[in-house]
């Protein structure tokens, strides 16, 4: 299990920060138990940091199938409903919606093979990740990917009450495979995808997947 380059800056800044806490600890203090305390304290801290940022090696061997939708990240599928996406797609879609904890890999992977039509941000609240506002109203971001049967897929990355940072990684005209990262979400938070109506879903809401493992559905035929 590798460390993902995002978190490598933030870890290295809070294992100094702790150590220089734990040492004046150490030396200043009258009694053991406060510094034992702290010691104690920032280890599990340190050990949910690295957990957060953990990086696992992941191969799909779907990625030559041209119909398949593979769960873009870890976490929780909490929504499944027909819906109309006004904002890019203006288009009734099947709005798909995966739910990260802050102890789910935080990586984010293409849902599908395909080739980025369109990456854009936009600024908003920081609203709980689970709530269905947050799909609209919270700082996010979007990648259309264009399959190769010709479908649109949107990808909406969704910052939480606790994420702050959206990292998203390909730009208009890039090739992308289940395989390639498409960005990082730091800490609590969501991803929507927008699959073409007839998406064949095989899993129920409420049920764990594993991102780029999980083949969450089948897109419908041309």
């Amino acid at each position: 299990m590798k460390v993902h380059h995002e978190g490598r800056g933030i870890l290295i800044s809070f294992f100094l920060i702790f150590l220089v806490i734990d040492v004046l600890a150490f030396l200043t203090s009258p009694y053991i138990a406060i510094p034992v305390f702290l010691l104690v304290s920032t280890l599990t801290l340190m050990g949910l940091a690295f957990n957060f940022f953990r990086s696992p090696n992941r191969h799909n061997e779907g990625e030559g199938q041209e119909d398949i939708i593979v769960a873009p990240a870890d976490g929780k599928l909490v929504t499944i409903e027909e819906v109309y996406e006004g904002e890019i797609l203006q288009a009734q879609c099947l709005k798909v919606s995966i739910f990260m904890s802050i102890y789910d890999v935080h990586a984010n992977w293409f849902a599908c093979n395909g080739v980025v039509r369109h990456v854009s941000h936009t600024e908003g609240n920081f609203y709980k990740a689970f709530l269905p506002k947050s799909s609209t109203e919270n700082e996010r971001s979007a990648v259309v990917i264009e399959t190769p049967q010709g479908h649109r897929v949107l990808e909406r990355q969704i910052a939480g009450a606790v994420a702050r940072r959206i990292v998203t990684y390909p730009q208009v005209g890039e090739e992308g495979t289940i395989n390639d990262f498409v960005g990082f979400i730091k800490f609590g938070s969501r991803i929507d995808l927008y699959l073409p109506l007839g998406t064949e879903i095989f899993i129920a809401p409420e049920t764990k997947v594993k991102g780029n493992t999980t083949v969450i559905g089948k897109l419908p035929s041309l």
